[in-house]
């Protein structure tokens, strides 16, 4: 569904304004943060998804639908994953090593919003002799999406795109090995959860909540305006112990940090990043 033709740039800023104010007087939520591009995709694209056929027409049932709100803020949170396996082959071979000085590690995945993410770096991991001594804090501003992430539930019509991410991002073992399948789903063994801490958190409104070795945030940031880009870049460095890791999306830079030299790169094409002050 493609807008309607009534709609003017002006038209649809006045639209989008009385949606957001309200959904923000009902709810609660407020989106200023988010950049003004993704925002209105992912409104477009709840129009689509709940048949309704104005800005307008997507408020009303917003704000009479519950259920409708929440498949509206899945939408808002859900990212792209990068679906890089170079990025984890890299992991491997420049942060496995720094991670093996440490007699406990902490990491911090910030934005948790893919399964297939969050499990690839606990395999990487568990292959890497490190799980257990290993914490990952998985965070997501939406419970929604951190309850999917957390059931560790995929289809199953996915193994084969599963399978060659695992094996070009460095795999050791098989990645049946990872997973056991019923019906038209498959599920991660739940021994790749045990040291998962899964919680609410939003880099736009919240603070620093630990101490971390790395922090991985990958295709988050871009989705925030600047501000909060800003802003989230202090959290994250603020929650990033000395000669810690920062990986970024391959959208992202440490550039729109303020903190931007008190880093080093360890790996440009890849966005990993130690922190050096």
């Amino acid at each position: 569904m493609s807008r309607p033709r009534k709609y003017t740039p002006e038209l649809e800023n006045i639209e989008i304004e009385l949606l957001l104010e309200g959904v923000a007087q009902h709810y609660g939520f407020e989106f200023q943060e988010y950049a003004n591009a993704p925002l209105r995709r992912r409104i477009w694209q709840t129009i689509r998804r709940e048949k309704v056929r104005t800005i307008s027409g997507l408020q009303e049932k917003l704000l009479h639908d519950y259920s409708a709100m929440e498949r509206f803020l899945a939408a808002l949170s859900e990212r792209g994953s990068p679906n890089s396996p170079a990025f984890y082959v890299t992991f491997r071979s420049e942060v496995v090593p720094l991670l093996r000085t440490y007699p406990f590690v902490r990491i911090w995945h910030a934005g948790c919003t893919s399964a297939r993410e969050l499990y690839t770096l606990a395999i990487v991991l568990h292959e890497e002799g490190l799980y257990d001594k290993s914490t990952i804090y998985a965070t997501d501003v939406n419970e929604q999406s951190l309850k999917r992430v957390s059931d560790g539930v995929f289809p199953l019509a996915a193994v084969a795109e599963y399978t060659a991410l695992y094996r070009d991002s460095g795999g050791k073992e098989a990645f049946t090995d990872y997973f056991s399948g019923g019906g038209r789903s498959g599920i991660f063994d739940e021994g790749l959860k045990r040291n998962i801490v899964f919680g609410q958190h939003n880099l736009a409104t919240d603070s620093s909540f630990n101490e971390f070795n790395t922090i991985l945030c990958r295709n988050v940031l871009s989705a925030y305006n600047e501000g909060v880009q800003v802003r989230a870049h202090k959290v994250l460095y603020d929650s990033l112990a000395l000669f810690g890791i920062l990986g970024l999306g391959p959208r992202e830079s440490i550039s729109a940090s303020p903190t931007e030299n008190c880093y080093a790169e360890l790996d440009a094409e890849h966005r990993l990043y130690r922190k050096i002050r």
